[in-house]
């Protein structure tokens, strides 16, 4: 055969036994390196003779020698055997090191809570090993949901409310969310015990104009509605007045709360939870990036 084709891990190993007979100096030299005898050693390299049509040394009473055609396969085949550990290491390092672009979109005021396994998660992402560029968005929960639907974003982080069936959801956390008021509020310096959800109910609060489950509307409506906020911020704004009630995520009230001018009310009863998820598309195409941060995220849990 005068041109090998496509070569076979056959060939492959072939070329690795000539390699090291030639090392070695011969096959009597060679057994002890290859581990096997010097028949099996002599069949092999009849064999890589025959495929390549052509000898590639001289063996016998005047000793081990290398043809010319032996000498140039033999600088060949050092071309190849190192092509082929490159592209191991290459492979390899492609198990160790993540490379790519990841494009997330959060609903603001959630880097205070405690329980933000994606902060974790880019921390594990963005280690010294991987070359991974994150680009974070703060946007509304259904700005973010849009985003990940027409592909502008790979991932998001949105309360379950409303979410299309078009996405694939991973559970984060629940927010606790409870009722607050602010210092210079009537019900600031009371008990909880010296009034009524009656009571509670006749001082303005605040209705959001951001999404909410069931549960955590009915608690709003409960209430007697008089000012409006857009997001947690806005509301933390007109409680902090002292003219309001409002509903807060815990995690975001507890600076004011430590600082004494924010206190829960009732918040045995004056409470309700959101569950946080990740959201991906069903069908979006494979992509490390990603797929390594929803581990890291499924890990930090």
């Amino acid at each position: 055969m005068a041109s090998l084709g496509q070569m076979s891990d056959y060939e492959v190993r072939l070329v690795r036994i000539f390699k090291t007979v030639v090392e070695c100096g011969g096959f009597t030299a060679a057994e002890t390196a290859l581990g096997i005898s010097r028949s099996a050693i002599s069949q092999h390299m009849n064999d890589l003779e025959g495929r390549l049509g052509f000898s590639l040394c001289q063996r016998g009473r005047g000793g081990f020698s290398l043809t010319e055609e032996g000498k140039e396969i033999y600088q060949a085949g050092l071309t190849l055997l190192t092509a082929l550990e490159a592209f191991k290491s290459d492979v390899n390092a492609l198990h160790h090191t993540i490379k790519g672009e990841l494009n997330i979109g959060i609903t603001d005021n959630l880097v205070t809570l405690p329980a933000m396994h994606v902060t974790d998660a880019l921390a594990e992402l963005t280690a010294p090993n991987h070359e991974v560029t994150v680009n974070i968005h703060m946007e509304p929960s259904d700005a973010v949901i849009r985003s990940v639907m027409d592909g502008h974003l790979h991932v998001g982080v949105v309360p379950a409310v409303n979410l299309p069936s078009s996405l694939e959801t991973q559970l984060l956390y629940e927010e606790p969310s409870f009722l607050y008021c602010a210092v210079g509020h009537p019900l600031f310096d009371e008990t909880d015990e010296a009034f009524t959800a009656e009571q509670i109910a006749a001082y303005p609060a605040i209705t959001p104009r951001y999404p909410l489950p069931s549960d955590a509307r009915k608690a709003h409506d409960a209430l007697n509605l008089q000012a409006s906020a857009s997001d947690r911020e806005g509301a933390a704004f007109l409680i902090l007045t002292g003219r309001f009630i409002g509903f807060l995520p815990e995690h975001v009230a507890a600076q004011w709360v430590n600082a004494n001018k924010m206190r829960a009310i009732q918040p045995g009863t004056q409470r309700y939870q959101i569950p946080f998820v990740l959201i991906t598309r069903h069908d979006r195409r494979p992509n490390r990036v990603v797929d390594a941060f929803l581990g890291f995220v499924k890990g930090a849990k």
